[in-house]
């Protein structure tokens, strides 16, 4: 899974749908997730990156991590491979 290749992230946590037109702001952390998914980071990878950058444990930056992909899949920003 990863973000539709038409959503449009800003630097600073703009995220912009052009099929729905809905906006959202992602904060710090959902910035870099999306940014680590962008790159192409598999969910440890992602995971790891959260506690370096942030100083949170591996539990809590993965329930993080859960938390934020399923808030991106009930607003339609990620595509899956067999789609």
């Amino acid at each position: 899974m990863k973000i539709k290749s038409n959503i449009a992230i800003s630097d600073n946590g703009f995220v912009f749908n052009p099929v729905t037109g809905e906006s959202f702001t992602a904060n710090p952390t959902g910035l870099e997730i999306m940014n680590q998914m962008r790159r192409g980071a598999s969910a440890p990878q992602i995971v790891e990156t959260l506690c370096t950058l942030f100083q949170v444990e591996p539990t809590q930056a993965e329930r993080d991590l859960q938390d934020f992909i399923e808030m991106m899949r009930q607003y339609h920003l990620l595509s899956y491979d067999e789609e």
